[in-house]
């Protein structure tokens, strides 16, 4: 069993929910499920699993009247076995998104409160971020509701997870962040090791079902098509969620990826999809890939000062994908082994290191913004603030000069700025030199 964190953040929500469901939402296959269901086993006396895509009978028990009472009473009919101890029940409706009036249940099930409820769903987003002026999703509008459910994203295995997952003791990762938090140089046997894992978790990524391949195989042929068929499942969802029209032009946006990341500047842009491509043709297409939890969005500042939304520039944006395993799967074979291997050359690399890290500070939590001034003389590739300010990371893929980041550091004056490369703990005044993994601990 893979240790998760988010594990915890349902205990959180046991102990201190005050009538509300917790909706899990999150790419498909990020382990969702599985994790509600153990979760679910371990800490009632009573566990009710509602799946609607297998079960899709089960959409009758919101037929109707969703007076609480008569939910429960169509359950008990239509669900053999089942038992309800009140205050120690977890009713989980898995893929959610399948039936509307269950959604719109949840409020008078949060005010009943008689049981605990979780859901999850693998594309919410699609399937409610809709509007009612809409007349091809008309039938599909739901009311949600709002201040009745307690909403977190789930993604797959973070870099700390799939360490965990390999066999790392905790111990040993507190050991490291000793390193990060006195800005001590690491011992060099120990940093070849960890810049190993990184150079693993390139190529593996996080999602469960790859993770728990490539642990058990020990063979990276597997492990890629194991990734191959995820893919092959997100073409699926495509196929069968997404509308007639817009089909071709959300695979088009999401295998242009490779060639986003491939440049020397990574900004998305749509002639990179197409020749002739803008943003009314494939704007939407976008805005379906983030419902689906597919990529991110990532803008570019006009200013990088607190609060960064404020500075947002919307029409410049790069795009990463959520699962860096995934992303470099796209590129194919030879490009994950030149990266295990540490042979691959190229801008590629660069784009690829950026969603790396990427991946690694959205997975805890962090909102990124990047910086790219006016005459395109300076990037910094990821800004972020917290409670001392802004705080600007520069990502190389392997050793090289920071110019950038140096006038970055000498005009906007930050607390601290970070560097990370492949090699090992460094300071230079406000200037942090990290090991890419470091990134874990930021």
């Amino acid at each position: 069993m893979l240790k998760r964190k988010i594990y915890d953040n349902l205990l959180n929500w046991k102990k201190n929910k005050k009538n509300e469901c917790l909706i899990v939402n999150g790419a498909r296959q990020v382990g969702k499920t599985f994790i509600i269901e153990q979760f679910g086993k371990k800490n009632y006396s009573s566990f009710i699993s509602i799946n609607f895509i297998k079960n899709p009978e089960y959409a009758e028990i919101f037929a109707g009247s969703l007076e609480p009472s008569e939910i429960y009473l169509k359950m008990s009919l239509l669900i053999p076995k089942i038992k309800f101890v009140e205050s120690d029940t977890l009713i989980f409706f898995d893929e959610i998104q399948v039936c509307k009036n269950a959604r719109t249940a949840l409020k008078f099930l949060a005010l009943d409160n008689k049981y605990d409820i979780i859901c999850s769903g693998s594309l919410l987003g699609l399937s409610y971020n809709k509007s009612v002026n809409d007349t091809e999703s008309v039938n599909n509008y739901v009311s949600i509701p709002v201040g009745y459910e307690r909403v977190i994203e789930m993604f797959s295995l973070d870099f700390e997870e799939f360490l965990w997952a390999c066999g790392m003791d905790e111990s040993a990762i507190e050991g490291l962040r000793l390193f990060f938090d006195k800005k001590e140089h690491i011992d060099d046997s120990i940093n070849a090791k960890f810049i190993d894992y990184i150079r693993k978790y390139l190529f593996v990524g996080g999602m469960p079902e790859v993770v728990n391949t490539f642990l058990e195989s020990n063979n990276y042929q597997s492990v890629s098509q194991a990734q191959n068929k995820i893919l092959k499942a997100y073409e699926y969802d495509i196929e069968h969620y997404a509308s007639n029209k817009d089909k071709p032009k959300i695979r088009n946006c999401y295998y242009s990826i490779p060639r986003q990341l491939a440049k020397d500047y990574t900004k998305f842009q749509y002639k990179c999809v197409e020749k002739n491509g803008s943003a009314r043709k494939y704007g939407n297409s976008l805005d379906w890939l983030v419902d689906a939890g597919l990529i991110k969005c990532v803008y570019n500042l006009s200013l990088p000062a607190v609060p960064l939304r404020a500075y947002e520039k919307t029409e410049d944006f790069k795009i990463y994908v959520t699962d860096i395993g995934l992303l470099t799967a796209m590129f194919g074979f030879n490009t994950q082994a030149g990266l295990l291997n540490n042979t691959l050359t190229g801008p590629a690399k660069g784009g690829i290191y950026e969603n790396l890290i990427f991946d690694i500070l959205m997975k805890r939590g962090f909102y990124l913004n990047y910086y790219k001034n006016h005459d395109n003389s300076q990037e910094i590739e990821f800004v972020m603030e917290n409670i001392d300010g802004i705080v600007p990371i520069e990502v190389k893929s392997s050793r090289g000069s920071t110019m950038s980041l140096n006038e970055f550091i000498a005009k906007f004056n930050p607390e601290y700025a970070y560097k990370l490369t492949d090699g090992n703990i460094g300071t230079d005044g406000r200037k942090i030199t990290m090991p890419h993994y470091m990134a874990m601990f930021i």
